[in-house]
This record gives structure tokens, sequence and C-alpha cells, in this order.
């Protein structure tokens, strides 16, 4: 199975903390109009929230943007990611996501009105 292939049922997060990342995710790409947004919890618990870039030299995904801003502001590792996005969701990202270390790291996909996609753990699919 491809990270693109759609999921049977997902049900919503139990945890506050990722209905919290889904929202803010949802939130960067709805104040931007970008084509994703996303954010990551760290390990110490501080979220970083951003959108995909195209511009003409650069081209980054919502998920490569907020490890990016995870990473260089210290992360040891992540606890859990959320992407808001009518695309499918691309392999990519789930090793981007791997890049930091963390236990039982999930990456939790929405489309733009909030409606779960997909549920990952980032581990299993590297």
């Amino acid at each position: 199975m491809t990270a693109a292939e759609p999921a049977d049922v997902v049900e919503a997060p139990t945890d506050p903390e990722d209905v919290k990342i889904l929202t803010l995710a949802r939130a960067a790409l709805a104040r931007t109009g970008a084509r994703q947004g996303a954010c990551v919890r760290d390990t110490d618990g501080r979220t970083y929230a951003g959108t995909s870039v195209d511009l003409p030299h650069l081209r980054l995904s919502a998920v490569a943007v907020v490890v990016a801003m995870a990473a260089s502001s210290g992360a040891q590792g992540l606890e859990a990611v959320a992407l808001s996005s009518a695309d499918d969701l691309d392999d990519d990202d789930l090793l981007v996501a791997a890049d930091l270390p963390g236990q039982g790291v999930v990456l939790w996909h929405a489309d733009p009105r909030g409606q779960l996609r997909r549920k990952v753990d980032v581990r299993a699919r590297t």
C-alpha cells in the first residue's frame, strides 16, 4: 500500500493536542490559500504550523516546512504531524517526518474542510 491509497475508516483523534494540530494545520491553509497546511508537535510540546511553498526557485511541501521549522528551533523529535490538503498524502512527507526521531509518531491527514482522510504511523512507513 502506498501513502496515496485511501484508508477505510479513520477515527477522529481523542487527544486534544492532536485535535489542536489538525486545527492549526487547517487554519494555516485557510489563512494563506496555499495548496497545503501542516503542523507538528515536538517532544517538548511546542507546535509549528506552516504551509506549502511554491515559489519559482523553492518548492516545499507543508510537512517539509514545519519539520524544518521544528528542526531549526532545536526540536529533538516529533510527537505528531497534521496535514490539511486536498492532495493525496505523499510518501516523501512520511520520510521527512521520520527524520526527527520520536515514539509512535502519527501523521493525521485531513481535507481542507477537516474531514479525516488518513492516519499513518510515520515509522511504519519508512
